[in-house]
């Protein structure tokens, strides 16, 4: 009765979880690390590895969307009231032919964007509910499994023809509602987890990636952007956070050398610490030939292999 991310969910860590574990903090099997903490919780691959295979006790989840943590606070806290609501959904969608499905899915999105101005996002109600259960229904439907937000904070991803989508997996929520019990979810800036973080802490980082070229612009699943100041912003903190916590610290990102090999962004911003490269898919191009493996970067503040504990790092001071 394992757990999975309940969200499709782009740059979503599931496929990468064989290369990330042996990334891990040692110290995290020998059970030296207690709490579990996620600044970007986005799709929550890594979290529901690490909460069921490691013995941590507590999690701290962090997003600055205010959808997606409305989301998950009500999987959290109200999964049986989701599943009945996202049933409803799903039966209403199966019982059409592909062109309603079509227009009962803009209906759907119409409903969400109009009913946003009403919600608010820091008081948990029963139209938290409702919500929850129309983007869950909206992430399984729509095409290519996007989480996309535009500037108004909108829904804008268009329907999806898959034949038959499973738009209800009440075994995983239930699963995902268990295991989200030993957490606690917030909104907010990355930057505010620094009050959980000591020596006993894990910190994974998985912001919104650089885009690896001009015409890839995929930096917001939210309203807010992400760009290279807030990346030089986030690795201000990844070094303050070693120097200050204690914690094991490690973050995801784009690889540039992708597409430019004299692109070192991340190589200089995170000079200082160890940079692991792995070997990804990329499947969210419009332009299915740009389609297939690339590397990302990983970014630790610790040792994964023995042989590189005797590595001296210049200071821990990147480049800014």
């Amino acid at each position: 009765m394992t757990a999975r991310p309940f969200l499709k969910w782009a740059g979503g860590k599931a496929q990468l979880l064989p290369q990330l574990r042996r990334l891990y903090p040692p110290e995290l099997a020998a059970g030296h690390l207690t709490t579990y903490v996620e600044p970007f919780v986005g799709g929550g691959a890594v979290f529901f590895d690490v909460m069921q295979h490691f013995p941590i006790g507590r999690a701290w989840l962090w997003d600055a969307n205010p959808e997606l943590i409305l989301i998950y606070r009500v999987v959290q806290q109200q999964i049986e009231a989701l599943i009945a609501a996202l049933s409803r959904y799903a039966g209403n969608y199966r019982r059409r032919d592909q062109e309603a499905r079509k227009a009962f899915y803009y209906q759907v999105r119409a409903k969400l964007n109009a009913q946003r101005s009403e919600i608010d996002f820091d008081a948990f109600s029963d139209d938290w509910i409702e919500r929850a259960a129309m983007h869950l229904f909206l992430n399984k439907t729509c095409y290519n499994g996007l989480f996309r937000l535009n500037s108004r904070g909108d829904f804008n991803v268009p329907h999806g023809r898959y034949k038959n989508p499973r738009i209800l997996d009440a075994d995983n929520l239930r699963n995902a509602s268990h295991v989200l019990q030993k957490a606690t979810i917030q909104r907010g800036d990355f930057e505010r987890c620094a009050d959980v973080v000591d020596e006993g802490s894990f910190v994974y980082f998985d912001p919104p990636y650089r885009p690896l070229s001009k015409t890839a612009h995929f930096t917001s699943y939210s309203q807010f952007r992400f760009g290279d100041e807030e990346q030089r912003r986030l690795a201000r903190f990844f070094a303050r956070l070693h120097h200050e916590s204690g914690a094991r610290l490690m973050l995801s990102n784009s690889d540039p050398t992708n597409e430019n090999p004299d692109d070192h962004f991340f190589d200089e911003l995170y000079r200082a610490f160890y940079r692991h490269r792995v070997s990804a898919q990329r499947n969210i191009n419009s332009n299915a030939a740009k389609r297939g493996p690339i590397r990302e970067l990983v970014i630790t503040n610790y040792a994964t292999k023995p042989e590189d504990a005797a590595i001296l790092l210049p200071d821990n001071r990147p480049m800014l």
